[in-house]
């Protein structure tokens, strides 16, 4: 974290009762732990909707008339909270294998 980022949440970005160190902190950690997240697929729609709410404090907060580039972003993440993750994505594979092991136990041997 740089000293630049906390001067832009004091004098740019001025969130409201937020103080601008800890906003930095918070949107350095989101800005680059949630987008790794969605990138393997773990946690997509928590990571989604985490930065869904960024975007809209974004949007509200900071440029108000960014509504274009806002407005795609948040589409993306509202199909990605709606539709979860993809097959490929971390998400999937570990549902499809507590499904499999599930249904592979006791109750499984019996049919």
């Amino acid at each position: 974290m740089t000293d630049n980022a906390v001067y832009l949440f004091q004098t740019e970005y001025k969130l409201p009762l937020v103080d601008p160190w800890i906003a930095a902190h918070i949107a350095a950690f989101s800005e680059h732990f949630f987008p790794f997240l969605l990138v393997i697929g773990l946690a997509s729609r928590l990571s989604a909707l985490a930065l869904l709410g960024m975007t809209l404090v974004i949007e509200i907060f900071v440029y108000p008339d960014a509504w274009p580039t806002h407005g795609t972003w948040a589409t993306c993440f509202l199909v990605i909270i709606a539709g979860g993750p993809g097959r490929i994505a971390l998400d999937h594979l570990i549902a499809r294998w507590f499904g499999r092991s599930s249904r592979g136990g006791i109750e499984g041997s019996a049919r």
